[in-house]
């Protein structure tokens, strides 16, 4: 029996308040992006939260007490018989990923693309704890929201004066 291929499976969950968020078509489209040829498929739950949620997740599994704009869970990262499946959770605050969007004058949308494209990165095994794993998981985002028509957070934003965004934090 030949197996059959199992197709790219996004859940997304509107947990959180407000009809700004953007719809799944978009959320697919941007995890998708972010994937290489070695992940043959994925299942992934794309969570939008309120900051209740993300604070008691971010306090139980980072030791913060403080909600937290995008976690990342990864639960298998093994080889199945059609190669590599990424699987796992990305959660979203809705509230700070609006206030960070405000204050670094950006779309909403382009925020969360970012993020979403952030936290895909964080299941494949980037991370940003060392400046060097920083500066790498960084340029392949700038890379991968360029090609999706977005352009470096990380620019300086000149009507708001600031540098950078803040940093993302372990």
């Amino acid at each position: 029996m030949i197996p059959r291929r199992s197709r790219p499976s996004l859940i997304v969950q509107y947990a959180a308040a407000g009809d700004d968020l953007p719809a799944r078509p978009l959320l697919r489209r941007w995890a998708r992006a972010t994937l290489g040829a070695e992940v043959a498929n994925m299942k992934i739950v794309l969570r939008f939260v309120e900051e209740s949620e993300s604070r008691t997740l971010n306090r139980r599994y980072r030791r913060r007490d403080r909600p937290t704009n995008v976690l990342s869970f990864v639960y298998d990262d093994g080889r199945g018989a059609e190669g590599d499946c990424l699987s796992g959770d990305i959660v979203l605050c809705a509230p700070v990923l609006r206030r960070e969007a405000a204050e670094q004058g950006k779309p909403l949308a382009a925020h969360c693309a970012h993020l979403v494209v952030h936290g895909m990165l964080h299941l494949q095994g980037y991370d940003h704890a060392q400046s060097r794993e920083a500066a790498r998981m960084e340029a392949r985002e700038i890379a991968i929201l360029a090609r999706l028509g977005f352009g470096n957070p990380y620019l300086m934003n000149p009507s708001r004066r600031t540098m950078r965004p803040r940093r993302f934090r372990r």
